[in-house]
């Protein structure tokens, strides 16, 4: 079965995946930025293994073989879902694989806004940490005390609640109802918004959740408030969100997705002091790779084999 990896690969991810090959299994690399390769290789792939760049509809026609794509992460918005569906390609996602390594980058976000390590380090490789504006030193905060506001319920919140309460913060989640066995207590969103210190957003992007966080509710936000994105760039207004930085309504944003992506070099957000940006790598270590692609091999053994696949969304 010939699977095309629809992503670049430093040489630890690339014997990485020279590992998950096998007699049944030849997966070849394909950068994002090589269409010319990722031509050659759609004539014969198979089985699409689907990262972050677009599986456009062009892509699913260029590949007469296609009988699976694979999206090696969660979110499926990147996939044109009803050119698949026409051809009855079936996509399958990797629900909870990624979970613990972006609820570490969340937390990550949320210290270094607190803390502006940005600032810090710059101005030490600089030469100046020791000799900064008072005022950059005021209003430095922790997480202890703070009430965070998750938006959604899925793995990543679940994961990351109980390292926030361990830090002492106050836990407030919503989502399309409240859970049971959830840590916090449910809000509808707009009161979470009012209520929070650290607003964190964990929901898929669907036509329903696009501009999710628009000026309004951006407006709904406590005076001071942190607003962090691991989720997805379109959940927020980039336009809104810049005016309120630059307002001073919020204190500042985490952020590690974008809309669109990549950012362009002139977008406002990349400008801002009170900003702390990462690429989309939140879900990008070693342990969600592994357990992605022990998943993602046995769906192609499923497949060969006409068994059922595992975590099918269309």
């Amino acid at each position: 079965m010939k699977v095309t990896f629809h992503a670049a690969a430093g040489p630890d991810l690339a014997a990485r995946l020279a590992a998950c090959a096998g007699s049944d299994l030849a997966i070849s690399i394909c950068p994002e930025d090589d269409p010319a390769r990722l031509a050659r290789l759609l004539a014969d792939t198979e089985v699409l293994w689907h990262v972050l760049a677009p599986a456009t509809a062009a892509m699913i026609a260029a590949a007469p073989r296609l009988r699976l794509i694979q999206k090696i992460g969660v979110g499926v918005n990147t996939i044109d879902l009803d050119a698949a569906r026409a051809r009855g390609i079936p996509v399958c996602n990797l629900p909870g694989t990624n979970a613990a390594a972006v609820a570490e980058l969340t937390l990550a976000l949320m210290l270094a806004c607190l803390r502006r390590l940005p600032l810090f380090d710059a101005a030490m490789r600089a030469g100046r940490g020791f000799a900064l504006d008072p005022a950059h030193l005021d209003g430095l905060g922790e997480l202890g005390g703070r009430t965070v506001g998750l938006v959604g319920h899925g793995a990543v919140p679940r994961a990351l609640a109980p390292v926030l309460a361990a830090l002492g913060c106050a836990i407030l989640y919503t989502a399309r109802a409240p859970h049971a066995d959830a840590i916090g207590a449910f809000r509808p969103l707009d009161a979470l918004l009012a209520e929070a210190d650290i607003v964190s957003l964990h929901a898929p992007l669907t036509p329903e959740t696009a501009r999710l966080i628009d000026a309004p509710r951006l407006a709904r936000m406590r005076p001071g408030a942190i607003l962090v994105n691991t989720a997805r760039g379109g959940l927020v207004d980039p336009a809104a969100l810049v005016a309120s930085l630059r307002a001073g309504h919020l204190a500042a944003a985490g952020l590690h997705v974008f809309d669109p992506e990549p950012p362009a070099a002139d977008d406002p957000l990349l400008g801002l002091p009170n900003v702390v940006l990462t690429p989309h790598i939140g879900w990008l270590t070693t342990g969600t790779f592994d357990r992605s692609f022990t998943r993602a091999v046995e769906n192609c053994r499923r497949l060969a084999a006409g068994e059922a696949l595992l975590h099918r969304v269309a």
